[in-house]
């Protein structure tokens, strides 16, 4: 599947941002209902948004680190999709508002100990962080470029299915949490 890299980017940025702004609603709220569960299998609004700071710091550091030591720079219209990146991306991409519901990996899993509002201020610093890593990626081939991941060391998927599949999670993710508190 290809891209124009400078759509995927805008895409990603406007998610972004949506991410963000609805993260600052979030803050508004009693921290009692923020840290409500339904049921015990289910996350609370702030499990669902420290389930991100977790991807978080995993992943922003490596696209990060990618990036800065890219010698792949310039002007790279297209971003060329990997069958395995392009496959994780979709797994994460919300259809319709629904969410395809998925098993969390057990490191990336939050705690059940009472989370607090820093849990919102932490993600909004990586959120942050992330639409600096974007702008940065404009000039970055994206198809070229590979990042590790986090269930493995054996598969390594470019940099544009990366940014996909991070930014696709958080918006299901936020999604999730909001869901949480309605």
């Amino acid at each position: 599947m290809q891209f124009q890299k400078q759509e995927l980017l805008s895409e990603l940025a406007g998610l972004t941002s949506q991410a963000i702004a609805d993260v600052q609603k979030l803050k508004a709220l009693d921290i009692s209902k923020l840290n409500y569960k339904a049921t015990d299998t289910q996350w609370s609004a702030l499990e669902c948004v420290e389930h991100l700071n977790l991807y978080g710091d995993f992943y922003l550091p490596e696209i990060q680190k990618q990036i800065l030591a890219s010698s792949a720079n310039g002007d790279f219209p297209i971003f060329k999709s990997g069958v395995i990146g392009n496959y994780f991306a979709g797994l994460m991409k919300v259809g319709n508002g629904k969410i395809k519901k998925m098993k969390a990996p057990r490191d990336k899993t939050p705690s059940n100990s009472g989370l607090t509002l820093t849990t919102l201020d932490r993600f909004l610093k990586q959120a942050q962080l992330l639409q600096s890593l974007l702008t940065q990626a404009s000039t970055t081939d994206l198809t070229k470029v590979k990042t590790a991941i986090s269930l493995t060391n054996l598969i390594k998927l470019r940099l544009g299915d990366t940014l996909r599949f991070y930014v696709y999670h958080v918006e299901r993710h936020i999604l999730q949490a909001e869901k949480m508190v309605d």
